[in-house]
């Protein structure tokens, strides 16, 4: 079984990209309908956890198993999408989430000390920029 720790981010894409030829898709994977497909499944994402609480989100979505299930489901339409348009576009996925890790690393800077009001004070003075 593949999982996390033995799959790379080229085996998806290539997987992805194989999907999409043997459907005869190519036409319809243009950067604008992937980027609105990779919207609309987020939304699918979202509408799981319409009007619950904070709290019930989360307990349900680490407790409920059907829950859980069609979570990973749509998580999994969003990152296949993705992962076509990065296809389509031919963006290095890898690369492009190191750059922007460090990009965000470098707007959002570890607070000096790791007590909460340190914690809360970065995030809102960060907030308002």
């Amino acid at each position: 079984m593949q999982s996390d720790q033995t799959t790379t981010v080229q085996y998806l894409k290539e997987q992805m990209k194989t999907f999409v030829r043997d459907r005869d898709w190519e036409q319809y994977h243009t950067s604008k309908n992937l980027a609105s497909s990779v919207a609309i499944e987020a939304a699918e994402l979202l509408e799981l956890f319409q009007w619950l609480t904070v709290e019930d989100a989360q307990r349900l979505s680490l407790s409920d198993e059907e829950l859980r299930v069609k979570i990973a489901d749509e998580m999994s339409d969003v990152l296949l999408y993705l992962i076509s348009l990065a296809n389509v576009l031919n963006i290095d996925i890898t690369s492009s989430v190191k750059s922007k890790l460090e990009k965000n690393a470098s707007k959002y800077p570890r607070p000096v000390t790791d007590s909460p009001e340190a914690v809360k004070q970065t995030s809102a003075s960060n907030s308002r920029s």
